[in-house]
């Protein structure tokens, strides 16, 4: 897979944790840059983690899903963009959090990366480089984390539900490219 095509999936999933990312810069809005980079750097290790996850996992049936893979890959990105429309759509309850806690923390790390386990196995029925995937998604969710929670403290939550569907069209494209790749149209 090349780099930008991994790149455009780091960007896709990272548009959950930059909506929890943009809420918690609105629920401190006075957080400081080491806050911030506490919170960054546990979003992105866990949304990086996930797909090593679901990579060990895919390679142990790829032998036998092959012929499919990338159908399966168009399914699973598909799913996950489609929900991340969907989810991008339900109504943000106001309620006051803090974002420092580590039980908060955990659960928004996690409810964000459950996502990218799935993307994982697809990893692994298209021969992604495992190491590169989990760097480069690390750092691409690190860095939004920090902007979404910058974003957050400067102009609120007006982008989050614009970031999470742009994130779920781009995962979508990104399955069609696969297909596309594999029937012979796209090089």
């Amino acid at each position: 897979m090349p780099f930008f095509t991994l790149f455009l999936i780091a960007l896709g999933l990272s548009f959950d944790t930059f909506a929890v990312s943009v809420s918690s810069g609105i629920a401190r809005n006075k957080i400081v840059f080491w806050e911030a980079i506490q919170i960054a750097s546990v979003l992105a290790f866990f949304q990086a983690l996930m797909p090593l996850i679901g990579w060990l996992g895919g390679i142990s049936i790829k032998n036998y899903i092959e012929p499919i893979d990338h159908w399966i890959a168009l399914a699973l990105l598909s799913i996950i963009g489609i929900k991340m429309i969907i989810e991008s759509f339900k109504e943000v309850e106001n309620r006051k959090f803090d974002p420092l806690k580590p039980k908060v923390m955990l659960s928004m790390a996690i409810a964000t990366s459950i996502d990218a386990l799935a993307v994982g196995i697809s990893f692994a029925i298209t021969q992604v480089n495992i190491l590169l995937a989990f760097v480069t998604i690390g750092f691409v969710t690190f860095i939004v984390s920090m902007l979404g929670m910058l974003f957050g403290k400067k102009i609120g939550g007006k982008l989050g539900q614009r970031m999470e569907i742009l994130g779920g069209i781009i995962l979508i494209a990104i399955g069609v490219k696969i297909v596309l790749e594999h029937l012979g149209i796209l090089p």
